[in-house]
């Protein structure tokens, strides 16, 4: 098995040019997903080549559907073949994103096997609330261990209220609700932008969905008729472009983030521009400079519209080289910090004051260390506290970047920073 890992540079040189954001990972993966309520075949485009859609399409494969690849970012998937309801382990163990498949099989088919979902420290969460809006449709579940079978002879619609608002248990229970048997209401549903593309994706197809970007989604059921294909347009990546962002108010002088949505980062903006964060936008970019001086800004993570989560470690980084304190609140995941050591090892002053909060002291002078990848996004953080501090730093298991990336190396060499992938 062949490992990777970065090997960075830091420089205090500017940053210039511009840099594309790719197709967003969290909504392609539901797109390949959602096939499995298609009686007819599904064109993605801007797709973006990570991992996580390499192991997605593999999954589907195993069930009997086939996958073309059409364009360097486009497949064409058809369902017509599906044999089978039970997602390979090996894969779907590896990917967190592999419980969004099990609602549209159970839908379809009338059952699902599926193990726990992984992926890293951060993928391996409670599945809880998928579970309780499935039996709310009238589905049966055993668990054996870490594995869980669905089964029904028919799903019907429901009444369902989220204890917690979880954008992918928002997009899973709405596949599943499309194809059941009469009207599902969800309540304290997440309203990201990918559960509103996804909505009219769905929509296209044939589903009848109100309410998606709201906190309350209606879905009238078709009864078990599948819907007609069309084309699934990934939108762009808004943590990318966040994470770009963000390199380029450390190090950018006039860097041109192109191919994004700056509507889907407005708080996120907001707050770089209280950090005295020199910014312009368009429709489709963000152009930013580092100011001479970064002033600390507290920030508390949350659902959408909210400051993401996503962006959270990535933004630490950026409050090491703010003047003063900065609390960071992270409100969403448990073990989402678990990066901060290694931080404070290349010179950082990061002070945890409990499980959810730590306290950020700037600005400070970081230094290259060897750190690892522990998840995709503090894997991206670690890239760009590297990308601004003195000397050479390596970031083992790129693996964990790759799974959200697309060849992130060779797209900030083109702007500037030195990196490069080292393979054993």
């Amino acid at each position: 098995m062949q490992v990777s890992k970065f090997r960075v540079k830091g420089a205090s040189s500017a940053l210039t040019g511009s840099i594309a954001v790719s197709g967003a990972k969290n909504d392609a993966l539901k797109g390949l997903a959602v096939t499995l309520l298609m009686t007819g075949s599904v064109s993605l485009q801007n797709v973006p080549q990570i991992e996580d859609v390499f192991r997605a399409n593999e999954l589907l494969k195993k069930l009997g559907v086939r996958v073309s690849k059409t364009g360097t970012r486009a497949y064409e998937i058809d369902t017509r073949h599906l044999k089978q309801s039970k997602l390979d382990f090996g894969i779907a163990e590896s990917l967190r994103a592999s419980i969004m498949f099990a609602g549209p099989l159970l839908a379809r088919r009338g059952s699902a096997v599926f193990p726990h979902p992984g992926g890293c420290v951060i993928g391996k969460r409670p599945i809880d609330i998928f579970l309780d809006g499935w039996r709310a449709m009238g589905a049966k579940i055993k668990r054996n261990g870490d594995s869980y079978t669905l089964f029904t002879k028919r799903l019907y619609g429901c009444d369902f209220t989220f204890r917690n608002i979880s954008h992918t248990a928002t997009e899973a229970l709405m596949m599943t609700a499309v194809l059941a048997h009469g009207k599902t209401t969800l309540r304290n549903a997440a309203c990201e932008p990918e559960v509103v593309h996804l909505a009219a994706f769905l929509n296209q197809a044939g589903a009848r969905i109100e309410g998606a970007g709201t906190h309350t989604i209606e879905i009238e059921g078709t009864g078990g008729k599948l819907l007609s294909g069309g084309v699934f347009t990934t939108i762009p990546d808004r943590i990318e472009a966040g994470s770009f962002i963000i390199l380029g108010a450390l190090r950018g002088k006039n860097l041109l983030i192109k191919n994004c949505n700056p509507g889907h980062l407005s708080v996120f903006l907001k707050t770089l521009e209280l950090a005295g964060v020199s910014l312009e936008t368009g429709k489709d970019w963000v152009c930013v400079s580092r100011p001479r001086i970064i002033r600390a800004v507290d920030v508390k993570t949350h659902e959408y519209p909210g400051f993401v989560t996503d962006l959270q470690s990535p933004y630490v980084v950026f409050a090491t080289q703010a003047r003063g304190a900065s609390l960071i609140f992270e409100t969403i995941f448990e073990g989402r910090l678990n990066y901060i050591d290694d931080l404070n090892r290349m010179g950082a002053s990061i002070v945890p004051c409990d499980p959810h909060r730590v306290l950020v002291n700037g600005p400070t002078t970081l230094r290259g260390r060897e750190v690892e990848s522990p998840d995709i996004r503090a894997g991206l953080a670690f890239i760009i506290a590297a990308a601004i501090a003195r000397g050479e730093s390596v970031i083992a298991n790129a693996y964990q970047i790759d799974r959200g990336y697309e060849t992130i190396d060779r797209r900030l060499r083109s702007i500037g920073v030195d990196i490069r992938r080292e393979t054993s």
